[in-house]
């Protein structure tokens, strides 16, 4: 997704609408910072796609990095490995 400053859109509007109305989403800039979004009008839906949502800055996209593994759970009266290390280093 293309990235455009407003000084640079407002000296090139009618590219910009042309790459925009070609299928090319672009993110409208503000002194760096994601302000407006400039892309083709969806046929017949009003919905927010997740590209929508990453391109207003109302969503994060999806990190390159494998996911986060979740903490695993602790099971009521369990000595952790953690805790039994603990325990013996401060002996």
């Amino acid at each position: 997704m293309r990235r455009l400053g407003i000084r640079e859109l407002r000296n090139n509007a009618r590219q910009a609408v042309r790459r925009a109305m070609a299928g090319e989403r672009i993110v409208i800039t503000v002194s760096g910072v994601p302000a407006a979004q400039l892309g083709p009008l969806n046929a017949g839906t009003d919905e927010a796609t997740l590209d929508d949502l990453v391109a207003a800055g109302l969503l994060r996209g999806r990190a390159a990095s494998s996911p986060r593994v979740p903490q695993p759970l602790r099971a009521p009266g369990v000595t952790t490995t953690t805790e039994i290390l603990r325990e013996h280093r401060d002996r």
